[in-house]
């Protein structure tokens, strides 16, 4: 079956109400991940059952319903709201004649075409072989049948299961392969992460669901505080706009340096093989002294959202990190902006300059908390100490003496540790 994806393709999304809470905003979900594939979803069918039929995922009514609207509607390919089974699959695809694609394809799908450097695309590259190794016997199981007819059937059946166990080996090969390719790029990232950790720079990351306003906060972030050669990153008003990870280093004013990271967003039920590719990506999340929610205040669904970015952070091994959660588009809502709720909540628009000057404060009460204030008393003798202390704390006062130059500073633990023996 033909498995090529065209621009605009008409799609019908489909999807089983077991019941579940959050079945109507999955559905929504699902029908802006079609159109963030670049597919036009003409119709949307919903059956309400207790469970999946085991061999059809929908009951064989709603399978001849589904069929007859595809065709009615010159659809090529179905798309269900849940990741199918191998016998699933095939079974739709011979009952309906279309192209059936799940959940966990179609996010597949999404992340292949929008992977721009090498790791991410080797991350979906693994996870695109670990989604297809089960589902060769549909294929296989298909050339058995055509080989179990007449004559010596037990020989052309043992030819059969070889090529599914050749197929799965060479998969098995690639994946291996490949997995060794990322693990060098991650053992580079991993210096680089460790040699940062080492400057003492306190270090935020952006996480939260796609399409929250992770980018946009980031690069409003960037032309603010940034230095000149800083690249934006790249963000649209789509899911999944970017998958690759961004570290940026900021100056606030009193010379406070810190990393901001924007990482990979979020969605429902993001397919796990998905999730366990990308940990690479999320360790400057899970290196992070400060995790920064961004969520969609205007969405209706934005707390099921939250619940998703808090399921997957816990997936990948993500806890225990102070968090501040941003409800951004607040000028989308009738809701007053910008409000600080607390110390670890404030309501902004990314868009608003005083959002952005409650955000950064926000962010600077998180990181820089341990700072301390100090009077350091250093002999002329000690000019490179002074010139370190101006280009890299932030003087609060200078007083020249006949014994030395008084500097009323305020810095990190480290530097004040480092220039105890200066302290009056």
């Amino acid at each position: 079956m033909d498995t090529t994806i065209q621009n605009d393709e008409r799609v019908i999304i489909t999807g089983l109400d077991t019941g579940q809470d959050n079945y109507n905003y999955s559905m929504t979900e699902l029908a802006e991940l079609a159109q963030a594939n670049h597919m036009e979803v003409v119709q949307r069918v919903d059956q309400v059952i207790d469970r999946p039929n085991p061999a059809t995922y929908f009951g064989k009514g709603k399978v001849a319903e589904i069929a007859e609207l595809a065709a009615a509607n010159d659809v090529a390919t179905i798309i269900t709201n849940d990741e199918l089974s191998p016998s699933q699959l095939r079974n739709l695809e011979d009952e309906t004649g279309k192209r059936i694609l799940d959940r966990t394809a179609l996010i597949l799908e999404i992340f292949a075409t929008r992977a721009q450097t090498k790791e991410a695309k080797l991350q979906v590259q693994i996870a695109e072989l670990q989604y297809r190794l089960p589902r060769l016997q549909t294929s296989a199981s298909q050339r058995l049948d055509q080989q179990t007819g007449g004559g010596s059937g037990f020989t052309n059946r043992g030819t059969g299961e070889t090529k599914l166990e050749m197929d799965r080996r060479t998969i098995q090969h690639q994946i291996t392969h490949l997995r060794h390719e990322l693990a060098a790029i991650d053992k580079s990232e991993e210096t680089k992460r460790k040699q940062r950790a080492k400057s003492n720079i306190p270090t935020a990351a952006l996480v939260g669901y796609t399409n929250a306003g992770k980018s946009t906060i980031m690069n409003r972030l960037v032309r603010r505080y940034g230095t000149v050669e800083d690249k934006t990153v790249f963000e649209k008003d789509m899911l999944f706009a970017t998958l690759d990870t961004s570290v940026r280093r900021l100056t606030l004013p009193g010379k406070k340096d810190f990393l901001l990271s924007d990482t990979v967003g979020f969605v429902s039920k993001l397919p796990t093989n998905l999730v366990e590719s990308f940990k690479s990506t999320l360790a400057e999340a899970a290196n992070a002294d400060l995790l920064i929610q961004v969520i969609d205040y205007s969405d209706p669904n934005y707390e099921e959202m939250m619940q998703t970015t808090k399921e997957t952070l816990k997936q990948i091994g993500i806890d225990n990190i102070p968090m501040v959660n941003v409800f951004n588009k607040a000028d989308k809502t009738e809701i007053e902006f910008p409000v600080l709720e607390g110390d670890d909540q404030v309501v902004i628009s990314a868009k608003q300059e005083e959002s952005l000057d409650l955000l950064v404060d926000v962010i600077r009460k998180h990181l820089f908390k341990d700072y301390v204030e100090a009077k350091l008393l250093l002999p002329f003798s000690a000019g490179q100490q002074v010139s370190y202390l101006n280009e890299h704390t932030n003087i609060l006062d200078t007083e020249y003496r006949n014994d030395g130059t008084l500097l009323t500073v305020e810095m990190s633990p480290q530097d004040a540790q480092r220039f105890a023996q200066y302290q009056v």
